[in-house]
């Protein structure tokens, strides 16, 4: 029964949090983003990220291989905006993954201020030849970040030459925030940048009294063929069951601005802690604990869809996937997505994380990266943490060590390893 792994939880809780492998994850994760930084898909950096966990791996004892995939690289180059009119105003930016660059002059044109979707159809005729600025309210994430998606193939139906769309963040000190946005097929691309939520909220005031403004944007981004990169694997090998498999996993890849600390090094840091509990500790699951470093993440789980695609004739072999993707503060909860009789085994194993007081299961696994296994029936679960602070820092120059707390993630490694292992050491896999 689940019950009997009590002691053995309590075992990998107490080497994480209070052992000798106390602060681990922590140490690595700053090692690791200090030495790599940021790392973007296509980029030289994210190359040699692989590279150094692909060392760490093997250094750590782990059996560790890479699978190639194709990823898209898309390189920023030198931008800037600054308002004209009414005043002389420099305005902090960074352009979106996959937009166009403006011409080598840039842009200077008339601005038109809108705060949604529909009132930009309600003034699509002030749209034209005009720099579309979006001054949309930060509702969560889910549903603001159309904007970041959307922005540029809605103003440019409209006639607009630009976008600037303020970042999709509840906090902000003047930090604009990138992220990947989708150009609608057989629409004209415009360039696309975001702005902070202070120059997006000026601007609207300055657009309510009435107030002409005009705005000259530079933006060198690019789009070059498709890189060559890798999915990293390393795995702890089921001595019943080894063509069975746990997966956990983060992405290795990040935006080009701060370190990539909260997004996503925490998640790919605490996958690699999980299997150092269990191997520090000399146990061997029945099933295999696979831990997989997706690649191109940020561009829409490139690497991930890859991954899924080249494996998916074993599905049945899969028996849970896991995916840390939203920040590595204190831990809450579980998140689980499955049948019924798997969340009854699921709410048993979180049952076992009572030391760290994080025995709820939640509905509803998340992640980019396991959304197609678990369309496909398999099992998927993802950490629910305290997360208010997560998007004040995302896809911005935030994004640092200092955002990320060394007790919170052996509370995180901890709660990983319990669910990873006991799971891959049950007598039956998770019924689908």
């Amino acid at each position: 029964s689940v019950a009997g792994y009590a002691d053995v939880a309590k075992r990998i809780i107490d080497l994480a949090v209070f052992g000798a492998a106390q602060n681990r994850s922590h140490r690595r994760l700053a090692d690791f983003t200090d030495t790599i930084g940021n790392r973007v898909s296509g980029s030289h950096d994210l190359e040699m990220a692989i590279k150094y966990m692909y060392n760490a791996f093997a250094q750590d004892g782990l059996d560790v291989h890479v699978e190639p995939v194709k990823i898209p690289h898309w390189v920023r180059g030198e931008e800037s905006a600054e308002m004209i009119a009414p005043r002389a105003k420099r305005l902090a930016i960074l352009g979106l993954g996959s937009s166009v660059g403006t011409p080598p002059e840039g842009i200077e044109a008339e601005v038109l201020v809108v705060q949604s979707f529909e009132e930009l159809k309600h003034r699509a005729s002030e749209a034209i030849a005009r720099i579309v600025v979006f001054n949309q309210p930060f509702v969560s994430y889910g549903e603001t970040v159309a904007y970041r998606a959307y922005g540029a193939s809605e103003a440019a139906k409209v006639g607009a030459v630009a976008t600037l769309i303020r970042s999709i963040t509840p906090f902000s000190i003047n930090s604009p925030h990138t992220g990947w946005q989708d150009y609608q097929e057989g629409v004209k691309r415009i360039p696309s940048a975001c702005i902070t939520v202070e120059d997006a909220e000026l601007m609207w005031r300055m657009a309510q009294r009435g107030q002409r403004i005009v705005v000259r944007l530079s933006m060198g981004a690019k789009t070059l063929p498709d890189a060559d990169s890798f999915n990293t694997v390393a795995e702890i090998t089921g001595w019943q069951h080894p063509e069975q498999v746990v997966l956990l996993s983060g992405h290795l890849d990040s935006w080009d601005v701060g370190q990539g600390a909260m997004d996503d090094g925490g998640g790919a840091m605490i996958s690699w802690e999980a299997l150092s509990l269990i191997k520090d500790l000399g146990l061997r699951p029945r099933r295999t604990m696979r831990t997989v470093l997706w690649t191109a993440e940020e561009q829409g789980g490139v690497g991930a869809q890859q991954y899924y695609d080249l494996h998916k004739v074993n599905r049945s072999n899969f028996d849970l996937v896991m995916e840390s993707d939203l920040g590595t503060f204190t831990p809450v909860a579980l998140q689980f997505t499955g049948s019924v009789a798997a969340q009854k085994i699921m709410a048993e194993v979180v049952k076992l994380l009572a030391p760290i007081n994080t025995t709820t299961l939640e509905t509803h696994g998340e992640g980019t990266d396991i959304s197609p296994w678990m369309k496909a029936g398999v099992p998927g679960a993802s950490l629910h943490v305290a997360d208010s602070r997560y998007f004040w820092f995302h896809h911005s120059e935030g994004d640092t060590m200092t955002v990320q707390d060394p007790h919170d993630m052996n509370l995180c490694s901890a709660l990983w390893a319990v669910v990873a292992y006991v799971v891959a050491d049950l007598e039956d896999m998770l019924p689908r």
